[in-house]
């Protein structure tokens, strides 16, 4: 028996109150470019997705963002004692930036595990990948090509740069492992096949178990 779609209205309305709260502030704080973050692209796609209860706009958002955002809370943990992996959380620990403006960034910490759920709800769609991997190439081609580099100016500290990492994992000064445009071909290639396809796998295992397990628990049993 296959599952019926499904999210909760309640699951709906705080989602979608806690966006009223975010983008209003980012937008005040950052600017519009803060929303090219792949991140912050998730979280649209995500607020459509529940409303229209798709698994495209799911699939996508959880195929672009369950590695990176992993790795962003083992990097913030690093960063937090002392020994980051990366760097990319330096940010939560700037002090100019407010307490508050930080907390709501902590949306990194659970949406990869609301992005879950969702799939489970909903199923996974395999075009997710796909439809991902187009948009993060547009994406990166704005912040390569239209975007400023770090670091950030000393007038506009809250400016965003190195919007998606385009010019390394530190918001700080660019990466020197490499000419610029090596890196940006990097990302190109390389996010889809260690980051995105690794997803897919997963998502498709997971949905294929949740399946089975579901159609076991809903079995009528014979009369």
């Amino acid at each position: 028996m296959p599952r019926k779609p499904g999210i909760p209205l309640l699951a709906k309305l705080l989602y979608t109150a806690f966006m009223a709260v975010l983008v209003p502030i980012y937008w005040y704080h950052y600017g519009w470019t803060n929303f090219l973050y792949f991140c912050d692209v998730a979280l649209f796609l995500t607020l459509a997705g529940m409303w229209k209860e798709s698994k495209l706009l799911i699939s996508m958002a959880t195929v672009g963002i369950l590695l990176p955002q992993m790795l962003w809370v083992a990097d913030f943990v690093g960063c937090a004692i002392g020994h980051p992996i990366t760097g990319m959380t330096d940010y939560m620990f700037h002090a100019h930036k407010p307490l508050y403006l930080r907390g709501l960034s902590l949306f990194h910490g659970w949406l990869p595990f609301l992005l879950v759920w969702l799939v489970l709800q909903l199923g996974y769609e395999r075009k997710g990948f796909w439809g991902w991997t187009i948009l993060s190439w547009v994406l990166l081609t704005i912040g390569y090509f239209f975007l400023p580099a770090p670091p950030a100016p000393a007038g506009n500290p809250n400016l965003p740069v190195n919007v998606n990492y385009v010019f390394g994992m530190n918001d700080d000064k660019p990466q020197e492992w490499m000419p610029a445009p090596a890196w940006f071909l990097l990302l190109l290639a390389g996010l889809p096949i260690v980051l995105y396809l690794p997803t897919h796998w997963l998502l498709i295992g997971i949905d294929s178990w949740w399946n089975r397990t579901y159609s076991k628990t809903m079995a009528v049993p014979p009369s």
